[in-house]
């Protein structure tokens, strides 16, 4: 059943996960998109911390995001505002 306020469409985009002062950053796929939120696969969640910034490649357009939820190679993140 989806539980989404807002449909998203989706999509292959690649971004970066940026945190720790903009020191530390790892690459994900950007899977499906929303203006409120999105869902990321990366190589492991292992490290990646509750509130981060996403950066997408394709426009160098930066969000902070926090996660929602998480799988082993996948989180869904909702965007601040």
């Amino acid at each position: 059943m989806e539980r989404r306020r807002q449909v998203r469409a989706r999509t292959l985009k690649s971004g970066r996960i940026i945190f720790n002062h903009r020191g530390s950053v790892i690459d994900c796929t950007v899977r499906n998109l929303s203006p409120v939120g999105a869902c990321l696969n990366v190589a492991s969640t292992i490290g990646i911390p509750e509130e981060f910034e996403v950066m997408l490649d394709a426009d160098n357009t930066t969000r902070t995001c926090r996660v929602v939820w998480q799988k082993e190679k996948q989180l869904g993140v909702k965007f601040a505002r």
